[in-house]
């Protein structure tokens, strides 16, 4: 029940003579919805010219048989995209396609500078107006090509002019091209298709787009690295040396739990980050109630390690959708009533403790707090599965602006006080880096620290490092 809204969208690529590329770009984008419910596209190639389907809404609402028939080929890119601070604009849908259609281009993830790629491409009088990042990624790759160059050779040329968070997956007539940035901070991971005697390749954001399309997970895409499917086969080329900074919030919040990312299934991390926090916080409660979906395997965790039984008090509305990609937070209030049904029998009276991923803005948690104790519970303490998020993001999630993160205004008990909980505890930095299994040093921490690994440039000053201190 997070209210973040975002840019981490899902991105899906398959190549493949004699299989259903679209086919299996739809599917993959199926399992990726969980990354963008705003708009979705797939654009193919039959080595001839591109087709291109691109609609507002869900995956089952934007494809019929009919569009995914038409979408003929052996190459497919595909993305799903979320809403973001400029709302359900659908100008914005992907992959994008140059005006000559011999590039087409998904991106996951955010630039918050594009000073360098604006300038090579003003430099060269390339320069075209109102262009988000993509476009601008887009738009450069195509004037290398225009120039001569394959498209392996135009993203290496301008590969360091891409200054921020990336993964993408692009494709001409030919090739599909996937890309990743050397902080490896959006995940991108590459699987081996077979259908009967065809074989093939997927390359997908989250492995669970991998497991539903029954394709072999071969390894994730390195970061810094280009990875290149042809008639020829498959090859590389490392671009830049990896620097891994991977986004702790993929962890806790955004993919889906049987994926896995850099070689952590996502579900094992949640578990250990109840298990952490049943470490950090001893509690007398008769039971521990998740939010769903995110915090289930956190509460599984939290109950092996404290013996405290978990309920399902709970229900969560599957007809209603994650309620920070609401454009406003009217939407987003009444979103959360229809979404989470609290079970007064098996609440009232108790001492519970709920457990959630995060506290962004505070109002949706208020509002469930209320909730929780209008329908009986005695006492209601309030977990959360990660610090507290003081420090808005540049790569790839459209947080609010820092003044409305209540953690960058309020102290752990001012926070406390406003949701109205009898306590409130949040898993330690160390303690969720413990979780994950990987160095500290792999890591970005920037929502709960501040500190970001790739030069934020011109938008440095956006950030106030004058929060309160527990």
């Amino acid at each position: 029940m997070n209210e973040l809204r975002g840019e981490k969208c899902g991105i899906v690529g398959v190549y493949g003579k004699g299989l259903p590329v679209s086919k299996l770009a739809f599917f993959a984008l199926f399992a990726l919805q969980h990354r963008g419910q705003e708009a979705s596209g797939i654009t193919s190639s039959d080595g001839k010219k591109f087709q291109i389907h691109k609609g507002a809404g869900l995956v089952s609402q934007v494809y019929t048989k009919r569009d995914i028939s038409s979408l003929k080929g052996h190459i497919a890119i595909g993305h799903n995209r979320y809403s973001t601070s400029r709302g359900g604009s659908f100008a914005h849908a992907q992959p994008t396609l140059n005006r000559s259609h011999t590039l087409s281009l998904a991106h996951n993830g955010n630039l918050p500078s594009v000073k360098a790629i604006t300038k090579f491409l003003r430099d060269n009088g390339a320069l075209n107006k109102h262009r988000n990042d993509s476009e601008l990624i887009g738009d450069a790759i195509d004037f290398k090509m225009e120039r001569g160059k394959t498209l392996p050779e135009a993203v290496e040329a301008i590969y360091p002019f891409i200054t921020g968070s990336f993964s993408i997956v692009m494709m001409d007539r030919d090739n599909l091209v996937a890309v990743r940035d050397s902080y490896g901070m959006r995940p991108l991971s590459l699987g081996k298709v077979k259908i009967k005697n065809k074989t093939g390749y997927i390359i997908a954001s989250e492995t669970c787009a991998l497991d539903t399309i029954e394709a072999k997970f071969l390894r994730h895409i390195r970061p810094g690295e280009m990875v290149v499917i042809s008639d020829e086969g498959l090859w590389s080329k490392q671009l830049a040396e990896p620097t891994p900074k991977h986004d702790v919030f993929e962890y806790v919040y955004f993919a889906r739990p049987d994926s896995v990312l850099d070689g952590k299934l996502v579900y094992d991390v949640r578990k250990n980050f109840g298990r952490e926090l049943a470490k950090e916080n001893k509690l007398k409660v008769d039971y521990i109630v998740p939010v769903p979906d995110t915090a289930l395997p956190v509460a599984l965790g939290f109950s092996e390690t404290s013996g405290i039984p978990v309920e399902m008090a709970l229900v969560k509305n599957r007809y209603v959708h994650r309620t920070f990609i609401e454009p406003d937070q009217k939407s987003r209030r009444n979103s959360v009533a229809l979404k989470l049904i609290p079970l007064k029998e098996v609440l009232k009276g108790k001492k519970i403790a709920v457990i959630d991923d995060s506290i962004v803005r505070g109002t949706t948690s208020k509002r469930l707090v209320g909730t929780l104790f209008k329908a009986g519970a005695k006492e209601v303490h309030f977990l959360v599965s990660s610090p507290p998020v003081r420090f808005p993001d540049f790569y790839g999630i459209d947080t609010p602006k820092q003044k409305e993160l209540i953690a960058s205004n309020k102290t752990i008990e001012g926070i406390r006080k406003f949701l109205g909980a009898t306590s409130l505890s949040y898993l330690s930095l160390d303690g969720l880096i413990e979780s994950i299994g990987l160095p500290k040093n792999h890591l970005s921490t920037s929502f709960f620290t501040g500190e970001y690994p790739i030069d934020l440039k011109e938008r440095q000053d956006e950030v106030n490092y004058d929060v309160p201190k527990e």
